[in-house]
This record gives structure tokens, sequence and C-alpha cells, in this order.
């Protein structure tokens, strides 16, 4: 059965709505505003500065090193805020979801883009700090905005997945909490991944499988110097070159599949 266009309308309407209202609710009351948007990564990566590239020494042999952390920070920033909030959203609209009927998703995916629209400006401030440290532009910048579709498809499978379970089972979010944290770890963003590949190639092959490690390093590469290590080019195996992208996939199309095969039961378990 064909949807009438008048309900399109109404659901992008009602997205657009949602959205300007979770940004702007986001920095209410709050002396600098929209200017935490700026602040909070990079407060993040001055502290990584600090304590990992001048008392640690990282990065030493990476072209650009501050950008290379600042891009992956990020990055990174966008991730956890993304997900954070997009595991969080049924939640937070409750009394809307109980009181309207109105396609669930919009609920996530609202609360989502927030988060995109913090990482572009934010992506601003990484492009001028780069050019402010000898990065030349070239061709391949044209590419980071497919590599950022690419990071929120992952995010925003995420959401929905995690979301949808954190509905009935409100330990998620604390679950995911923990879980960030060791992710944090588990990609290259305050270490180079020549540091593990000189220790364990197998082990750095495994950490570029993860795909916000394959993202993170093809943003770098494309924005800032040709010599960051991709899945592209260290992993021989041309299938496990498409693993991330597979499993980008695979997160998108099961957590859209399990959100929406549990919306139905939202109103009355939230």
């Amino acid at each position: 059965m064909a949807i009438p266009n008048f309900l399109y309308k109404n659901n992008r309407v009602l997205l657009k709505e949602l959205t300007k209202t979770d940004f702007k609710l986001r920095y209410q009351g709050s002396v600098l505003g929209y200017l935490w948007a700026l602040l909070r990564p990079l407060m993040m990566f001055a502290i990584l500065y600090v304590v990992f590239a001048k008392l640690l020494r990282f990065g030493g042999d990476i072209p650009h090193y501050p950008v290379y952390l600042l891009a992956g920070t990020t990055l990174w920033s966008f991730f956890t805020e993304c997900t954070n909030q997009g595991i969080q959203a049924m939640i937070a609209r409750g009394d809307l979801i109980r009181k309207i009927c109105f396609p669930k998703y919009i609920v996530v995916v609202s609360s989502t883009l927030t988060a995109v629209i913090n990482l572009a400006i934010n992506l601003v401030v990484v492009i001028i700090f780069a050019l402010i440290n000898g990065v030349t532009p070239s061709w391949t910048w044209l590419i980071v905005p497919v590599l950022v579709l690419e990071l929120y498809t992952l995010s925003l499978g995420i959401s929905f997945l995690l979301g949808a379970i954190n509905v009935k089972y409100r330990d998620i979010t604390s679950i995911w909490d923990v879980l960030i944290q060791a992710l944090f770890y588990a990609v290259p963003i305050i270490y180079p991944i020549t540091m593990v590949a000189a220790t364990s190639t197998t082990a750095a092959k495994a950490i570029l499988m993860n795909p916000l490690a394959q993202i993170i390093q093809d943003i770098r590469y494309c924005l800032i110097t040709d010599q960051t290590v991709t899945t592209w080019s260290f992993v021989g195996n041309p299938f496990l070159k498409v693993v991330p992208i597979i499993l980008v996939l695979l997160i998108l199309v099961w957590g859209s599949w399990y959100f929406r095969k549990r919306s139905k039961k939202f109103a009355e378990e939230i």
C-alpha cells in the first residue's frame, strides 16, 4: 500500500523540528551555549596532546601529528555523542511516543542528526587547523564526506539496535558506557597503528578490521597525510579489505530490522 505524500511531508517536518529542538535543548542553560560543540573535542584533544605527544612522545614519525590527533578525537567525539544520544532517544521522548502515532525511527534519527551538526562545525575547525599546520589541500578531501557518511551509518545502526533494547532493559546505557571506554583504546586514536604493527602484524590487522579504525584512518589519509596506514594498504587479503564496510552494512540492517520489530511495543514499555 502506497503511503500518501502528505505523510512523508509530515514526517520530514517532524524530523526537522525534533532535530532543532534537540540541538537547542542540548546547550540550554549553559553559559557558553553552542560553543561547547567546539570546546568539548578541543579540550579532549588538548589533554591527549600534552600527555601522549609531549610527555610520552607518541606520533614522532607521523607528519602533522597534532592535526592527526585532532581529527581522531573529533571523529571519536562524534561517534560517542551520536550513539549515546541515539541509544537514549526513545526513553527521552517517552511522553511524545505515548501520545502521538508516528514512525519511531524519526526520534532516533533526529537525536543523531544533532551530533552531525556538531561534527560539521568541528570538521571546519580541523580543516582550518590543518591549513595552518601546513597540510596541502588535495582532491582526496572530496572523499571525506563519503567516509563521514559511513561513520554515521555505523553510529545509526548501533543506535537503532541498542536503543530498541534499552527501552526494555535500561542497563544497556551503562553497559555501553563501559564498552565505549574500552573501544577508545582498541582504536588507533592516540597511538599510531605502526606502533602495534612493530610488535604484532596480526594484531594491527585485527585492529584495522574494526570499522571505526578503518574510517578514522581513511579520513586521516585523505585529509592529512598519505603516510597514514589504512586497511586498504596494510591488509593484503582482498576480502579482508572490505570486511569493515560489510560490518557497517550488517549492523545497520540488523539494527533497523530489530528496531522496527520492537517499535510496536515501545509505547507500553517506556
